[in-house]
């Protein structure tokens, strides 16, 4: 079958689907609250389903268009227009996006049967699915701005959505992070529009090559980033992701942690990769946060006692592993295939183990109202289909040789190596990428490690409490209904089957080769010696830090403890001090200046012209008419209450500027 690339109307449809589908789920809803109709509410949970589920098939329909270059152009919306297109990177993204949406509206149906409140959660639910869409197949980074905006606003309601006082205090912090980060991101777009007379991304890659202000252009492109950095979670704007993933609903967690996160790195990879494409000064740096977010989300991880938190923390340093990809990609320039390949697939395996991961610990604490490790001990003991998702997610994140997370870990840790050799023959600074090596391996030991804390807790150990343990021991097969069930063991062997089958991975991940650029591929041999080492290295280091941190130091008297201190928590001591009392008292401050500034000329003015009585009083001496007598309270008032001096004032000013312009 053959398909026009040009006004292709399959994309918009992708986009707007859910939207309207949306819109029809809760009208069904409201209509069937209001007349307390059952049908009604049914149905709006049907029409969820389908919509969800059209949107995948469409998305799998599309694969042999993905590279016939599909575009669909609405030339003057909002004034520059809203564009859509669609390749291999972009193809993959909707996949993983539709693939998530589903599953998740499939799990929902057992975990917000309940809900009073699932009518509004459908709504913002569908609506939030084609905004993500329309960030993934956005042509130009005005329409991707527009999406990211919607995404993010519809994602809030989702946050915010059990309104307790917890989810609320998330939800505004997420608010916050979301506003000032779109702002930002706009300002660099104007700028970026102002260089090159667009933002089509097909275009800017060869406009940034031939850019003489390269200043201007590294300034625009840090402002336009500021937003895709939050949103991915990069270290130091991460401080809203744990709380944000902890208080939401399972469902919304799993959407944020497995896609939402996704449309950031997706963000930056366009802004990086295209407009400084082999800037190894921006590599290095994006190298550097890279790491550091790496290593923060991994300790945050051992040290938390919740099972979201834990999976929050989790996705900060798995995101940091993706972005050494990305920066990895832009040291290597055209050798850049390893890098490519392994931050792509690194984008696939996380989505996949945190589907699996968070589906797992919703149902944990579906049952029992409480996600902290003292809480849900022993939950997963006699339950095979838990055990089985969480092993699972362990082997994935841990890049346990087998599993999925093996592959995309090995293809970056060769990238990494690859740069090291580069700089080797090169001269390069070859020394820090050996350091990079190393966290790299250590933080891979550190998922290791608060992974099997997860594990053992939820599936090994018992509870402290034996007739808690009973209770649970008596859940067995009880403690999901079966489509849960069915979603949850299928992504979990999906684990092990892609992790059996690099073929297939690598295929995939070469959908992404035009838009890296991506030139030579070379084989890896992924069961050799060299390859197996550094998995060995994370493994052995995670079972160090097991047993002399977590089980020394963290479980005391067989009690997990929150030792994380409480005083280097960036948003409660930095972040929020910084915006709620300081950036207003000095803008206040300076507001009160400036406006106290025009009053102190016109006092001083008055005192050169007129009079001054013993009391302070301004009296003009020529005509007592002028100026009547007011009390020094009253003599005091503002400046903008007093016309005539003020057009006095204006009539000087101007004398001075034809003065100025004259002697010029």
């Amino acid at each position: 079958m053959t398909i026009v690339a040009d006004n292709f109307i399959g994309l918009p449809v992708l986009v707007l689907l859910p939207i309207i589908g949306g819109i029809v789920c809760w009208m069904f809803g409201r209509t069937g609250e209001i007349r307390k109709q059952e049908f009604l509410c049914r149905t709006r949970s049907a029409v969820c389903i389908l919509t969800v589920l059209a949107e995948w098939l469409i998305t799998v329909f599309l694969i042999r268009s993905r590279g016939a270059g599909l575009q669909f152009m609405f030339p003057n919306l909002f004034g520059l227009g809203i564009g859509f297109e669609l390749d291999g990177l972009r193809w993959i993204l909707c996949l993983i996006t539709t693939t998530v949406w589903f599953a998740v509206a499939v799990y929902g149906l057992d975990i917000h049967r309940s809900d009073t409140k699932k009518n509004r959660f459908d709504l913002y639910f569908l609506i939030c699915e084609g905004a993500t869409i329309g960030v993934f197949l956005a042509a130009d980074l005005y329409t991707m701005l527009i999406f990211f905006e919607m995404m993010s606003m519809s994602s809030w309601v989702l946050v915010a959505h059990d309104e307790t006082r917890d989810s609320w205090y998330a939800a505004d912090s997420y608010l916050a992070y979301a506003v000032i980060g779109g702002l930002v991101t706009l300002m660099g777009l104007f700028l970026l529009y102002h260089l090159f007379g667009t933002v089509r991304i097909s275009e800017i890659r060869a406009l940034a090559a031939a850019c003489p202000d390269r200043k201007l252009l590294y300034i625009a492109g840090a402002l336009a980033t500021v937003g895709f950095c939050i949103k991915s979670g990069m270290w130091p704007l991460h401080t809203w992701l744990p709380p944000s993933y902890t208080m939401a609903p399972t469902t919304a967690t799993t959407l944020l942690s497995s896609v939402l996160s996704k449309t950031g790195v997706f963000g930056l990879a366009v802004i990086l990769s295209q407009i400084f494409a082999g800037d190894r000064n921006v590599g290095f740096l994006v190298l550097a946060l890279a790491l550091i977010t790496m290593v923060v989300g991994a300790v945050l991880g051992i040290f938390s006692t919740n099972i979201k938190r834990t999976l929050a923390c989790s996705s900060i340093s798995q995101i940091g592993f993706v972005l050494t990809g990305l920066a990895t990609c832009l040291l290597l320039r055209e050798e850049n295939a390893f890098a490519a390949h392994g931050m792509v697939l690194h984008l696939m395996n996380h989505s996949l183990f945190k589907l699996v991961l968070f589906l797992s610990a919703g149902a944990v604490i579906m049952n029992i109202t409480d996600g902290e490790y003292n809480a849900v001990r022993g939950f997963g003991r006699n339950k095979p289909l838990l055990i089985f998702g969480m092993l699972m997610g362990l082997w994935g994140l841990a890049g346990i040789p087998g599993g999925s997370g093996y592959i995309s870990k090995t293809l970056l840790h060769e990238s990494i190596v690859e740069t090291i050799h580069l700089f080797e023959s090169g001269g390069g600074p070859a020394f820090w990428m050996h350091v990079t090596e190393w966290v790299f391996l250590i933080s891979g030991g550190c998922t290791f490690a608060y992974m099997t804390t997860l594990f053992v807790c939820v599936c090994v150990d018992r509870n402290e409490d034996p007739d808690v343990q009973a209770v649970y021991d008596r859940m067995k097969g009880k403690w999901c209904r079966l489509p849960s069930a069915v979603i949850i063991g299928l992504f979990a062997l999906l684990i092990p089957v892609l992790g059996c089958a690099p073929f297939l991975m690598e295929a995939l991940a070469s959908f992404s080769d035009p838009f890296f650029a991506v030139s030579t591929v070379h084989p890896v041999h992924y069961l050799s010696f060299e390859i197996l080492k550094g998995s060995m290295i994370s493994i052995l280091t995670g079972v160090v830090i097991y047993f002399l941190i977590v089980r020394r130091c963290l479980i005391r008297g067989g009690i997990y403890t929150d030792r994380w201190p409480a005083s280097v928590d960036l948003e409660k001591n930095v972040y929020r001090p910084l915006l709620l009392h300081i950036l207003p008292f000095a803008g206040s401050f300076l507001a009160r200046s400036i406006a106290t500034l025009p009053e102190l000329i016109r006092i001083g003015f008055c005192r050169l012209l007129y009079s001054n009585n013993n009391n302070g009083v301004v009296i003009p001496g020529e005509d007592e008419y002028f100026s009547s007598y007011k009390t020094q309270e009253e003599a005091d008032e503002s400046f903008s209450t007093t016309l005539g001096t003020s057009l006095l004032l204006i009539s000087i000013g101007m004398v001075i500027i034809l003065v100025f312009l004259f002697l010029q």
